[in-house]
């Protein structure tokens, strides 16, 4: 089997988010695609193969399969340019229906997708307790500008935004504790946030659902955290930049375009580039 590495939402050909990618003519069964994913070591691996006029799609992480992943997506539609030429792709997931486009212009490949529908809602005040406390923050930390929230862009997150670029440089929390927490309230990732202005964000994502400490890059909870900014009004003047794996030497870099219609899907582009093993 031929398993494309490329590492989604790089910047200038550094940096982003190692995702899998397997094309196959038929997808593998779910306990072979988990030992793979296993295998491979990313935070996900992403199996397509054609059905109908467009591809079917699963994802996995090493230790789950996961029900959309953004930068998995990403490294998809930059394999489709590579076997199939620029275009835009369907893509039928476990539960949504969406759309890759990936391009290439010499040795520059860039995707954007199209992610399922983006919804919001305020967390009880117990659970943004416990957040708080997996991480060591206190409410102090926290951007009032910006209230926590569960947000869901295809899969379910948990935001938080603080009000320093040093409080989420210190970021740590126990993996075991915080993975408990989030499979027992259906989380893949907990999201944390620093507005440095209207449309300039910087991010760090906690994947301890997936048995990952921190993930680099990640499209998923930025297309849900981009539908909450336009739930709550923000002035984020039609689009967002998020910049995320700073803290881990994996500087990346997302865009997210924000129609105006509530609930609708959010475009997430960005670079993506082959990974030399």
């Amino acid at each position: 089997m031929n398993i494309l590495r490329i590492a989604s939402f790089s910047e200038n050909g550094a940096g982003g988010n190692p995702a899998g990618v397997l094309i196959a003519d038929v997808l593998p069964e779910a306990a072979e695609m988990q030992r793979i994913a296993a295998e491979v070591g990313f935070s996900e691996t992403a199996f397509a193969c054609p059905e109908g006029q467009g591809w079917r799609v699963r994802y996995f992480s090493p230790q789950s399969e996961v029900p959309f992943c953004g930068h998995a997506t990403i490294a998809l539609g930059a394999a489709f340019a590579l076997q199939e030429g620029d275009g835009i792709f369907a893509l039928a997931l476990n539960e949504a229906n969406i759309t890759v486009e990936g391009h290439r212009k010499g040795d520059v490949l860039t995707a954007a997708l199209q992610s399922p529908p983006t919804r919001s809602k305020a967390p009880t005040p117990e659970l943004v307790s416990e957040v708080l406390a997996l991480f060591g923050y206190s409410t102090d930390d926290l951007d009032p500008a910006i209230p926590a929230a569960l947000i869901h862009g295809g899969a379910d997150h948990f935001m938080l935004a603080l009000k320093s670029r040093d409080a989420l440089a210190a970021m740590a929390y126990d993996l075991d504790a915080g993975r408990t927490l989030m499979v027992r309230e259906g989380l893949v990732t907990i999201l944390l946030a620093y507005a440095e202005t209207r449309q300039l964000f910087h991010t760090r994502n906690a994947f301890a659902s997936g048995g990952v400490y921190e993930d680099p890059a990640t499209g998923a909870s930025t297309a849900a955290f981009a539908g909450y900014l336009r739930d709550i009004a923000w002035p984020h003047g039609g689009s967002i930049e998020v910049i995320q794996g700073e803290d881990m030497g994996m500087r990346s870099r997302l865009h997210a375009d924000i129609p105006t219609a509530v609930g609708s899907s959010i475009r997430v582009s960005g670079e993506a580039r082959l990974m030399d093993f």
